[in-house]
């Protein structure tokens, strides 16, 4: 598998992307990675960590899109910067898939441009996995699609259902609509429309109905959708709410103990690896003719590694394939 990496993206970009990248085809000796951005820092990462590997391939970009920048600007000013060719090269076949740590909004940007959709898809949306009380659900979307309308949040439905029951595990996926309440005719016209819209369709058996903010931890449904800029909030809330409860938690318990604390201490971490965006990678943009993993800004080089394996998971587990064939069976929600 060749996935191009925008080694440019990233708090603490180009080294993570490198030391990730390194480590990933060490380990997997059927990855190759195009690590993709200013041509000389790359060469010299590489010779400094003493690689001479035929797996990994430098490609010269022109820039890269700022953390702080506009996306749509950033990417007309620099049309060949690390995520634009990176999107060139999958668009061009060149590539199975795009991983990035960089800009969320350039990453997605640069997808649509090239206009890079599955066969069905209206718009592509983020897949994000999030721990719950019985095991993991997926929210989607959590930032690609802020405008999306009763069409897309459907398809959300069913690409969200592939993933859980292929990359989950879960068999017979429950569908819930994020909601402000449960009841029927609750939200805006968006949500009551979208309700309406599974009710009538043919995924109305595995539809559960509303469900409010906190029946997504509480496992109500394996699959939560919503628009792009109720996600996002929903997944930035929740990662600043695990890192306080987990700290507070921790100190409080670890003040209390003696012999024990080690212990406590262990179970804590193993607690919180659950919520940590390193130990998942990437969250995928699903409903696009190839693969993209988007990462988190304040990756690390495990995070990288975990992102690149998780695009060669979607790949072998053949999830736009399964994807094109549902879209096709539910055409229309009819």
């Amino acid at each position: 598998m060749r996935i191009a990496l925008d080694a440019m993206g990233g708090d603490d970009a180009p080294s993570i992307n490198v030391d990730g990248a390194i480590l990933a085809v060490q380990s997997h000796p059927d990855l190759e990675v195009l690590l993709v951005g200013d041509e000389p820092i790359l060469q010299q990462m590489l010779a400094d960590r003493g690689w001479s590997g035929d797996r990994l391939i430098v490609v010269a970009a022109d820039g890269a899109v700022g953390m702080d920048e506009k996306p749509v600007d950033a990417l007309r000013k620099k049309p060949k910067c690390s995520i634009a060719v990176c999107w060139k090269l999958m668009a061009t076949q060149q590539v199975d898939a795009v991983v990035s740590a960089g800009n969320t909004g350039a990453v997605v940007a640069a997808g649509l441009w090239t206009r890079l959709f599955l066969k069905g898809v209206k718009r592509p949306g983020i897949a994000v996995t999030l721990p719950t009380l019985t095991g993991g659900s997926v929210l989607m979307d959590v930032g690609a699609n802020p405008g999306a309308r009763t069409e897309h949040l459907y398809q959300y439905g069913i690409m969200g259902s592939i993933y859980a029951q292929h990359i989950l595990g879960i068999e017979n996926p429950r569908i819930g609509l994020m909601n402000i309440g449960t009841e029927e005719g609750k939200g805006n016209e968006l949500a009551r429309e979208t309700h309406q819209y599974f009710m009538a369709s043919r995924l109305k058996n595995s539809y559960v109905g509303n469900v409010e903010g906190r029946g997504l931890y509480e496992g109500e449904a394996d699959v939560l959708i919503c628009e792009g800029f109720v996600g996002n909030v929903v997944l930035k809330v929740s990662e600043g709410i695990a890192s306080m409860m987990m700290k507070m938690l921790a100190g409080a318990v670890l003040k209390s103990l003696d012999q024990e604390r080690d212990r406590a201490k262990a179970a804590f971490e193993a607690v919180s690896k659950s919520f940590e965006h390193n130990e998942v990678g990437g969250a995928p943009l699903l409903g696009i003719d190839g693969i993209c993993l988007i990462g988190h800004g304040s990756s690390d080089a495990r995070s990288i590694v975990n992102a690149l394996k998780g695009a060669m998971r979607l790949k072998n587990r053949h999830i736009n394939d399964l994807i094109v064939e549902q879209l096709a069976a539910q055409s229309g929600g009819e």
